[in-house]
């Protein structure tokens, strides 16, 4: 898994909305998206899937493509 990727993927997917819109809806704080986004950590698994629902995508289309 490439983390600066994932989080390059992950700040396309939120577009418009907001770190703390994004961070209330999936059930991690807004420090977590930061690092995410910048590819300084990757979402555990349970993250993971919060984000697939989220942006109706599948979690291996975000994370493993």
């Amino acid at each position: 898994m490439d983390a600066k990727k994932i989080g390059v993927t992950l700040r396309e997917l939120r577009g418009h909305r907001s770190r703390y819109e994004v961070a209330k809806a999936i059930g991690v704080s807004v420090s977590a998206i930061s690092m995410y986004e910048i590819g300084e950590r990757i979402p555990k698994d349970s993250v993971k899937t919060a984000y697939a629902k989220l942006f109706g995508k599948s979690v291996e289309e975000i994370f493993f493509s």
